[in-house]
């Protein structure tokens, strides 16, 4: 990260406080943790009682999109310009250490926060949903059939600006008590990995369609 590179303003309700050295609110972190991790989860309350909605979430600069049936009762509420909490997590392995108190996980994490609001303007909410389509699979909007005026209707597109975010990362080996690294433990880290599998053709597909060779390869990067 540069030091003059674009970065959020940490407050108090996204601060890191407990291992705050492994805090970032820099934009370039954020985002690249945002970009990779397509199911996000939001936060919200209605009438006191709080809820965490999972769900596919895309960037466009600062601003998130999420989108959902009309009838959700989460997008039904945050149309109304309520704050909400959008987190995204990685696992990236179990860290082994000599103690049990130090045994941890490598994690990649980013809690933003704004106020949501929802996207009504129908060109507008047809140009959300291309953009996620077209940043996972770029090409295959324009080769799908075209979306009925109906099924926009029947989604609800949900939008939040960033108005601050921070990331909190563990990675590397153990750390532990100076005394333990003398002791014939095994210690290290289990990685994990998550990766695609081969494609599953649709039983009903038509006899000689083609597999497309952006399927196999996503694109979830910085935008």
């Amino acid at each position: 990260m540069l030091d003059d590179a674009p970065s959020f303003t940490p407050t108090k309700r996204s601060k890191v406080k407990r291992n705050h050295l492994r805090g970032a609110y820099d934009q370039e972190t954020v985002f690249a943790i945002l970009d990779s991790a397509p199911l996000c989860h939001i936060g919200y309350v209605i009438d006191g009682q709080s809820y965490v909605t999972p769900t596919l979430v895309w960037r466009d600069g600062d601003r998130l999109y999420w989108h959902g049936s009309s009838a959700s009762r989460m997008l039904r509420t945050v149309r109304e310009a309520v704050p909400v909490c959008v987190t995204a997590a990685h696992f990236d392995g179990w860290v082994l250490a000599r103690s049990a108190f130090h045994h941890s996980a490598n994690y990649r994490s980013v809690m933003a926060f704004g106020r949501a609001e929802q996207v009504q303007d129908a060109e507008e909410k047809e140009a959300a949903l291309k953009l996620m389509m077209e940043q996972i699979w770029p090409g295959r909007w324009d080769a799908l059939r075209p979306m009925t005026a109906q099924e926009l209707k029947a989604t609800m597109v949900g939008s939040m600006r960033i108005e601050e975010a921070s990331a909190k990362i563990r990675n590397g080996p153990p750390v532990d008590d100076d005394d333990d690294y003398a002791l014939d433990i095994w210690a290290g880290v289990l990685p994990i990995e998550t990766g695609l599998a081969d494609p599953v053709p649709d039983p009903k597909l038509r006899e000689g369609v083609a597999q497309p060779a952006g399927v196999t390869q996503p694109n979830r990067g910085p935008r």
